[in-house]
């Protein structure tokens, strides 16, 4: 039986969040402000039979499709709010899961640095997929697991503050996100993803 490891519905995409997310998506490109559901699941292979299931049982588009060694990924989208959760509830009912059964988040690091040095935003510059950061920023920095959480830490994120999306991971062991601004918009953005990770039971 596969563990589900995140079941994660945003109500909104924002848009720094969902370009950054365009860059690599090679499935069907959502838009702004479309309902999008996350899934991950180990072992990765059983991704496959799930996004059939997906697929069918709503009219959903699907962006990612990843299968790692460990763990693998579906993310679809739709205009309809109803159509993503229909769809994902007929996941769920072929896994004989409940979202409560997902693995909580759990914030390994969180970090902001304040005012970075030109030559700092420059190598985080070299590894980015999203905006530039620029020297004289404050930065934030989030690393959770599993790693499909940082997507909704970043769009959370977006919907509470002036700031950059300049990189989030959410494939892999770990997720990843950095994002960059005024010192207090990157507080208020701080704020904001952790408590999306804490309500869906980070510690």
């Amino acid at each position: 039986m596969a563990e589900l490891r995140s079941f994660i519905f945003i109500d909104q995409l924002q848009p720094q969040t969902l370009c950054y997310i365009a860059t690599w998506m090679r499935g069907s490109l959502p838009r702004r402000n479309m309902a999008a559901q996350i899934i991950e699941i180990a072992p990765g292979l059983d991704i496959e039979p799930l996004t059939d299931v997906a697929l069918k049982g709503a009219a959903v588009r699907a962006g990612i499709l990843v299968v790692e060694r460990q763990f693998g990924y579906l993310e679809i989208h739709a205009q309809s709010t109803a159509e993503v959760k229909a769809s994902a509830e007929a996941v769920l009912e072929a896994l004989g899961a409940t979202p409560e059964e997902a693995t909580p988040p759990q914030i390994l690091a969180s970090r902001i640095v304040t005012r970075i040095d030109h030559q700092h935003a420059f190598l985080i510059n070299r590894n980015k997929l999203g905006s530039m950061a620029l020297g004289g920023e404050s930065l934030y920095l989030l690393e959770c697991q599993p790693a499909s959480y940082a997507i909704i830490a970043s769009n959370e994120a977006e919907k509470q503050a002036n700031v950059k999306v300049v990189d989030y991971r959410m494939i892999g062991a770990n997720g990843r996100l950095y994002l960059t601004g005024d010192e207090a918009e990157i507080r208020n953005a701080k704020d904001a993803a952790e408590d999306a990770l804490r309500a869906l039971g980070a510690r």
